[in-house]
């Protein structure tokens, strides 16, 4: 549940989580872009309990996207445990909290409406401003979510924002940088529970061989 309440006056933050999975999805998008991390995700509290982004719908099909909430124990991440990230922090007002909620609530009200841009992200590779009804990119997303909420960091639209962008912008502060699952504040009994599970496959894996 979305809190929504509180001072609007009081000071707040936002955070945006900027990840590597290692897919060759994300392993082509570095081979145009040089950049350490290809994704970028909306996270509304520091626990990554609340965290929006657009990608893949189903861990296995990556070219079937759209808006997502993503789960970090769960999902695309679970598949690649390797994953490495940046977790960087955004100071704003409580009100342009409330915005930026407001925000991902109509997104998750329409969500069968939207899909991947795909054509933007390659717009974006070649610098090209390309805008496709209902259809976002994962940066283009973040960008855009903020905007709404009266935060405007760059100069130009959000079909050109990418996810380097944010981790070399000033207003954000770096909270964590390595392996996403060594990320102090996810909950280690999840996480144990994941490696089990991990680890019985594994074995099964080499008595089937």
């Amino acid at each position: 549940m979305i809190d929504n309440t509180g001072d609007n006056d009081s000071e707040s933050c936002i955070y945006v989580l900027l990840t590597d999975t290692g897919t060759l999805f994300t392993t082509l998008i570095k081979s145009f872009t040089a950049a350490p991390y290809n994704h970028a995700s909306l996270a509304l509290d520091e626990e990554l309990s609340e965290v929006f982004s657009f990608g893949r719908k189903c861990p296995r099909k990556p070219w079937a996207g759209g808006f997502v909430e993503e789960d970090v124990y769960e999902g695309t991440f679970r598949h690649f445990p390797g994953t490495r990230c940046v977790l960087l922090r955004l100071r704003i007002s409580k009100q342009q909290r409330d915005a930026a909620i407001r925000t991902i609530r109509s997104f998750q009200k329409e969500k069968h409406v939207y899909r991947y841009n795909l054509i933007g992200l390659l717009g974006v590779l070649m610098n090209l401003d390309i805008e496709t009804k209902n259809a976002y990119f994962c940066s283009q997303f973040v960008s855009e979510a903020l905007r709404k909420s009266g935060l405007s960091l760059w100069d130009r639209p959000s079909t050109l924002v990418t996810p380097n962008d944010f981790l070399h912008h000033p207003a954000f502060e770096m909270v964590y940088e390595g392996l996403l699952y060594d990320y102090p504040l996810l909950n280690r009994d999840r996480l144990k529970y994941i490696r089990n599970v991990e680890e019985a496959a594994s074995e099964l894996e080499e008595q089937a061989v």
